[in-house]
């Protein structure tokens, strides 16, 4: 099978559509050494590392046509490739159905909050006409969560969406940071500073915590445009953007991760931590995830409890650390390869027999 992969996404710095797209190309060509995937955008990007030789750049748009890259450019690209399929990893795949395409449909947080999208207009509009009018063959969700809220919102047929659960990728792993980990201990936030991760209520829980213990706090991120303002304090560290090489350490060294989020779809964040061992504590949002490894906590007072209790306990905080990696071993990027590539052999069979 030859498979195109927009590429979009790995334009960005970091953040979860990058992770997602990256692991997932890797995996995929990893496991199906005798198909061929290739990433193509309209926008620069760089070729996931490492890859296998199966894993290639495509190319991009050749002219001021194809620039209207999901109208004309992408479906243009996908015949000079002689793809059999694409898959669209962020929300959208061409307008011009012409091919099987697979949607992933991450979460449906564009719809909920527009408070938490500042740009997120496109999405809300298009991604909605893509799915009502079949336009996507098939459609991935990251659990079934997602799965069962978008049935219902854009009236899809149930066999038409497919939850693939995400991973941490295999070089999040415990790290021994006894030497090099910063004093005193910390509390650690990893992901996009926006107003949906409620950095608010995380920021005056660990004040009340803080009142009692000498516990900091990390945030660790990029900070986009309609991100709340955090101005300095003693023990609050504004870490910015952290190289994927140093997330292990970071995560391995933290008295745990706290992820307060207001709605994820499936929050990859805490694999990566519970993978390298960190304790989290976490609202319900992210329980596809983390099952039963996590602290959960909805409320600023929760929250504040909780940091406490793990600050004071350490045979607590060990216990902790168990569980989150007896949990993230329940999840790998091969599995989801696998099953994305049977939605990919689905998307080929209902395409060739026009059931939408």
């Amino acid at each position: 099978m030859r498979v195109a992969i927009e590429a979009a996404s790995l334009s960005l710095s970091s953040g979860g559509l990058a992770r997602y797209t990256s692991e997932l190309s890797l995996a995929l060509a990893r496991s199906f050494p005798e198909d061929e995937y290739f990433l193509v955008s309209d926008q620069p990007f760089r070729l996931p590392f490492p890859a296998p030789v199966n894993l290639k750049c495509g190319g991009g748009p050749r002219n001021a046509m194809e620039r209207r890259w999901w109208l004309w450019g992408l479906a243009r690209e996908m015949g000079r490739l002689r793809a059999d399929l694409v898959h669209g990893p962020d929300f959208a795949v061409p307008y011009l159905l012409r091919r099987p395409s697979v949607l992933t449909l991450h979460d449906l947080s564009p719809w909920m909050d527009q408070r938490w999208h500042h740009a997120a207009g496109r999405v809300r509009q298009r991604t909605p006409v893509l799915l009502e009018f079949g336009l996507a063959t098939m459609v991935i969700t990251p659990g079934e969560k997602v799965r069962r809220a978008a049935i219902a919102r854009f009236g899809l047929r149930p066999e038409r969406v497919v939850a693939v659960p995400e991973a941490a990728a295999n070089w999040f792993r415990p790290v021994e940071t006894a030497a090099a980990a910063p004093a005193p201990p910390y509390f650690l936030f990893v992901g996009t500073l926006e107003p949906r991760k409620n950095l608010d209520m995380l920021l005056e829980a660990w004040r009340e915590m803080r009142r009692h213990h000498a516990v900091d706090l990390v945030l660790a991120g990029r900070r986009r445009a309609d991100a709340p303002e955090i101005r300095p304090e003693p023990g609050l560290r504004l870490a910015g953007e952290v190289a994927d090489s140093a997330l292990p350490a970071l995560y391995s060294g933290a008295l745990a991760f706290v992820y307060p989020s207001l709605y994820e779809g499936f929050g990859l964040p805490v694999l990566e931590a519970m993978q390298c061992g960190a304790p989290v504590i976490a609202s319900h949002a992210v329980e596809e995830a983390a099952g039963d490894a996590a602290i959960y906590a909805d409320t600023a007072r929760e929250l504040a409890s909780a940091m406490a209790e793990l600050a004071s306990r350490p045979e607590l905080a060990a216990a902790a650390r168990q569980y989150s990696l007896k949990r993230a071993r329940q999840f790998s990027w091969e599995r989801a390869a696998r099953l994305t590539r049977q939605v990919y052999e689905e998307a080929r069979v209902r395409f060739g027999g026009q059931v939408h």
